[in-house]
């Protein structure tokens, strides 16, 4: 759908722009002087000159060209902002719990991983590239026509262990390094039993310094783990996972309520939409189920939630 919109909104543009410049360079000298030979024609025929009001009527655009002048500026204004900039997202899972709830609007910028045209997505400009920690929007591999979004836990060339709920995560060895780096364990500091949106028995809370960027996770206690559906890679054992070139690996932060990476795979650069970060507004859409309102109509506005995205 969002492709959809995308191309709708390039043509949209396109056609507004032409008229536009029609307008500006042909259109509109034309009827001034439509309207200059109407006041010489009247003179000689009368001897009086036509009114202000004729004179602007004369001038006046068609209602279709008109149209298009007044919107051509916001419509490339929303189409240079969309996309290149910011996107705005809606959150439609508790994937990514406790970071983002279900009801979460975030904001996308587009800038952060490079500019790309909004039809074939194509990268004419490079920026820069995902680091660990980061939030991402993305094109799920298996569906390009749906956006996931995940954190990034490994970059290309990472060897990736999950086992027994804990991470462990081999850097991919540099040029500069003296010694390549051996696996290290991302320790998950337990903060509380989580009480918030959609909590079970057995949720804990925890918090993790991945490398320096800190988050919060969940894990569920109680959730056996699901090695026998991880994604197969030859080569490895079956919790264990090498990114590929051009690639990433990413994980949802609530860990066993999450289909992310562990299950079907890697995520292209050239998938990735952009870095979550910040919420610009949430709704809550829980409610008694006495069917007085439609469960599409928010409850209520949680406004604690507005701010940077960790």
């Amino acid at each position: 759908m969002a492709v959809y919109f995308s191309i709708i909104l390039v043509v949209i543009t396109v056609v507004t722009g032409i008229v536009w410049l029609a307008d500006k360079f042909y259109l509109a000298p034309q009827r001034k002087l439509k309207a200059v030979a109407e006041q010489t024609a009247a003179k000689e025929q009368s001897g009086v000159d036509l009114t202000p009001e004729t004179l602007a009527k004369l001038a006046e655009p068609s209602p279709l060209v008109d149209t298009s002048v007044q919107i051509f500026p916001v419509i490339a204004f929303v189409l240079i902002l969309r996309s290149f900039l910011y996107e705005p997202f809606q959150i439609p899972s508790g994937s990514m719990m406790p970071t983002l709830l279900d009801g979460d609007f975030i904001l996308v910028n587009k800038f952060n991983y490079g500019l790309k045209d909004p039809v074939v997505r194509h990268k004419f400009f490079d920026v820069g590239l995902p680091e660990r920690g980061d939030v991402v929007v993305f094109k799920y591999p298996r569906d390009p026509r749906i956006d996931y979004i995940k954190r990034v836990i490994g970059l290309p060339g990472d060897r990736i262990i999950y086992r027994n709920k804990s991470l462990y995560i081999k850097t991919v060895c540099k040029e500069s390094d003296v010694k390549c780096p051996e696996f290290s364990q991302i320790v998950n500091t337990f903060t509380h039993k989580y009480q918030g949106p959609d909590a079970k028995t057995g949720m804990n809370q925890f918090a993790v310094d991945m490398f320096g960027k800190e988050h919060n996770i969940l894990n569920d206690q109680y959730a056996p783990e699901r090695i026998g559906h991880y994604y197969p890679q030859a080569g490895t054992a079956a919790d264990e996972f090498v990114v590929p070139a051009g690639n990433y690996f990413v994980m949802g932060d609530n860990r066993d309520n999450s289909l992310d990476g562990r299950f079907w795979g890697f995520v292209p650069e050239e998938n990735l939409v952009g870095e979550a970060v910040a919420i610009w507004m949430s709704f809550d859409f829980k409610r008694p189920s006495d069917g007085v309102l439609p469960t599409w109509i928010p409850s209520g506005v949680r406004f604690n939630r507005i701010g940077a995205i960790n």
